[in-house]
């Protein structure tokens, strides 16, 4: 790995463990191997890495949801697949975590990559969804955009209540109880 692949992988860690405040231009450089030279002969600063970082996080959430997405079987177990694939539910969702960050919310580019995943999650959902009432696996009457808004809630909302309760198990609850209210619109 490269010089600006170590600063971007560092700098990723670093905003999963630490949020922005907390992710210092020194703790970058030390977690990289990279000195102050080389992360400023990549990246105009902090802000310009984390923007990097932050892209970089977003790109491979869309990816892993995306295999899950358009992989073979019906709607409902692609969808199933997606939000049963494993994951380190105490560490939370490395985006969603930074919805927290009041540093990342404040500032227009670093939020526009979270707000971009998140509509891109929504609509592939709603799209799912509407393919299913197409396809007539799913009841007409399931609002696509209403249902794709839930299940991103409850896939983050879960991540909270497992932090909260120092338990993976919670996340598990949460996911197997969004399962069973889109399954109840099988046909």
């Amino acid at each position: 790995m490269d010089t600006r692949e170590r600063l971007i992988a560092s700098t990723r860690e670093l905003l999963w463990e630490r949020g922005y405040v907390g992710t210092s231009p020194k703790a970058i450089q030390e977690r990289s191997g990279a000195g102050q030279g080389s992360m400023y002969h990549h990246f105009r600063g902090k802000p310009d890495l984390a923007l990097a970082a932050i892209g970089r996080s977003a790109q491979e959430l869309r990816g892993r949801a995306e295999a899950e997405f358009g992989g073979p079987g019906t709607v409902v177990e692609r969808i199933t697949a997606y939000l049963r694939r494993e994951r380190d539910a105490l560490k939370g969702c490395p985006v969603g975590r930074l919805t927290q960050d009041p540093d990342v919310m404040a500032d227009p580019d670093l939020r526009r990559p979270v707000e971009e995943t998140f509509a891109w999650l929504t609509d592939r959902l709603a799209g799912l969804v509407a393919e299913g009432r197409a396809n007539g696996e799913l009841d007409a009457g399931l609002d696509p955009v209403a249902t794709a808004t839930a299940l991103v809630a409850v896939l983050q909302g879960g991540y909270v209540l497992a932090r909260a309760a120092d338990s993976a198990e919670v996340y598990t609850r949460a996911m197997d109880g969004a399962l069973g209210l889109l399954t109840a619109h099988v046909r």
